[in-house]
């Protein structure tokens, strides 16, 4: 189903190219520096950001696409994470399962965090449009994640103009998971896309805006 979110903000892009690029690259979710907040350490006198949530993208990202269990190469990497970021604080963002469009029922939704033990957002916008529903989540349980500012939050997937671009828009941190599951001659003309996109603007100097937290 077309995402419409995704589309309209591609036009974004032609003002400000910067939304799309991730504050961190890594090659697949085995890589993942935990805790979160090493991945976005660029010197010895940068400030450590305060990460005290993570977002997850599903396909490509942790899991086959189209399917719900955790890539076996992975486990160990998302069994660190769960332990990092206990309950709430882990939030598996997918527009595949928990849409309102793909996943009506809430069905792949639940046996996605069956199969994880991670709660799974239920939305009514796809990504990048659903930045608005993650910060109500989280701050909903901030007695439990104590997010109250996005830049509190790092959002992890593999495609750079939903994850990342969400990412950007909210005022989070972004972090691109390059490579993934799926071998390259299998991807998406979208994926092998965004990768050209990324080298082309790195090239010419383009970088991300940096989350700036209220209280510095």
């Amino acid at each position: 189903m077309l995402n419409l979110s995704a589309t309209l903000s591609v036009f974004k892009l032609f003002f400000n190219p910067s939304l799309c690029l991730p504050h961190s690259t890594v090659s697949n979710f085995s890589q993942l520096p935990i805790p979160l907040s090493r991945a976005f350490i660029r010197n010895e006198k940068a400030k450590e950001p305060d990460i005290r949530a993570v977002v997850l993208d599903k396909d490509d990202c942790f899991a086959i696409p189209h399917h719900n269990e955790i890539y076996k190469d992975y486990e160990s990497t998302f069994r660190l994470l769960r332990e990092t970021y206990p309950g709430r604080k882990l939030l598996i963002v997918s527009n595949s399962a928990g849409t309102t469009t793909e996943d009506p029922s809430g069905r792949e939704a639940s046996i996605l965090e069956a199969a994880t033990d991670v709660p799974v957002l239920r939305h009514s916008t796809k990504k990048p449009g659903c930045g608005a529903q993650i910060m109500s989540y989280f701050q909903q349980h901030s007695a439990e994640t104590g997010v109250t500012h996005p830049s509190q939050i790092a959002i992890v997937g593999d495609r750079l103009l939903t994850d990342v671009m969400m990412a950007n828009d909210m005022g989070a941190w972004g972090v691109w998971i390059k490579d993934g599951v799926v071998p390259e001659d299998k991807k998406s003309v979208f994926s092998k896309f965004e990768k050209k996109l990324h080298g082309y603007l790195t090239r010419r100097g383009y970088a991300p805006p940096t989350p700036q937290s209220p209280f510095e």
